[in-house]
């Protein structure tokens, strides 16, 4: 089953966080995003841009309307996510565990959803990761 991971951290200013601070969130994820992908369970990961940059779409009556900024005011913003590919909830509840969710300074929290595949929607369903495929080649 394949899980997002949704990264939600209080969007800050990076330039304030101490560098020895900036390092262990890298490696962090760094570390994640390597265990994974040797297990062949990592299918995606991003970080997102701030959300002074995002743009929000409504339909309306047909209408289409486009809003710059995020839907919401909140307190924690959306910052990146993962998406892995884990035997169960469980399995995702260990790795969201595992993810650095201090990004912009304070602790955050990972929200975890399930991806639903469509059929006839040959995008939305799981493909082998080429990185794993490669390395059961060796």
């Amino acid at each position: 089953m394949r899980y997002m991971m949704l990264i939600y951290t209080k969007e800050g200013d990076l330039s304030k966080m101490s560098p020895e601070e900036a390092q262990q969130i890298r490696e962090a994820h760094a570390a994640v995003m390597h265990e994974t992908r040797e297990r062949g369970m990592l299918v995606a990961v991003n970080g997102l841009g701030k959300t002074n940059t995002a743009t929000t779409v409504r339909v309306d009556g047909g209408k289409v309307l486009a809003t710059d900024g995020p839907f919401a005011e909140t307190k924690e913003q959306l910052a990146g996510y993962y998406v892995l590919d884990c035997v169960d909830l469980n399995e995702a509840i260990y790795w969201a565990g595992r993810i650095p969710s201090s990004c912009g300074g304070a602790k955050g929290s990972i929200e975890i959803r399930q991806l639903v595949e469509f059929d006839g929607v040959p995008e939305s369903t799981l493909k082998p990761h080429r990185v794993a495929v490669a390395s059961a080649a060796v």
